[in-house]
């Protein structure tokens, strides 16, 4: 095969500087090219190298060694206490329809505004169940309390007083309540059922931080 190079464009220096202008403009370039976090771990990285280095350990001496490592943990303890610890995402809880021995899948919203619709009618016993059920719902909604299965009112009252010790007597009064209609038949009234609502109202409104220990 026979090569001609009589023919082969030999560009000047101008031409040749656009061309090399030219390939460099193209965003391949741009985007191998170093940004400034891999020159800072770059170099970050090279100091720690030699400073921990035989050579670089001799130069510096045993203090300066101490130092650097002494800033280094100080640096991560202020990180941690400036971003915090990261945190697990929150797992869902999947419904549970076993509260208080009864399958019922609805929401602590949605059960008060049932009871809410029984009181205005009148029926103070379904009113007082459903709130009851309420209250058990939305603390166990909070992940403020994990009755196990088939657990009582009373289970539960003790729960959630161990975690609300201020509402401890008025929580065991409603779980009082909720036994009295729902396994004794006695009916519920008007006042107890006020006074039902009245404690949910203050649990559901309760932080766990602003509780005393």
């Amino acid at each position: 095969m026979i090569l001609r190079f009589d023919d082969v464009f030999v560009p000047d220096g101008d031409e040749a500087r656009r061309w090399a202008e030219r390939e460099l403009s193209d965003p391949r370039y741009a985007d191998a090219k170093p940004t400034w976090f891999d020159l800072f771990a770059r170099d970050v990285l090279r100091f720690l190298g030699d400073l921990f280095s035989s050579d670089g350990g001799a130069n510096v001496g045993p203090v300066a060694l101490i130092v650097v490592c002494v800033i280094i943990a100080a640096a991560l303890v202020t990180a941690l206490l400036i971003w915090g610890r990261p945190r697990a995402p929150r797992t869902v809880r999947a419904p549970r329809s076993d509260l208080l021995g009864a399958d019922d899948d609805r929401t602590a919203a949605e059960l008060r505004a049932d009871a809410e619709r029984s009181a205005r009618a009148g029926d103070w016993d379904s009113a007082t169940i459903l709130r009851f059920r309420a209250v058990a719902r939305g603390l166990w909604e909070r992940d403020l309390i994990d009755p196990a299965p088939g657990a009582t009112a009373q289970a539960i009252a003790r729960e959630v007083g161990s975690v609300f010790p201020a509402e401890a007597a008025a929580v065991r009064s409603a779980a009082v309540a909720f036994d009295d209609v729902r396994y004794l038949r006695h009916p519920s009234t008007a006042e107890s059922y006020a006074q039902l609502a009245a404690t949910d109202d203050r649990l559901a409104a309760l932080r766990l931080e602003v509780v005393p220990a």
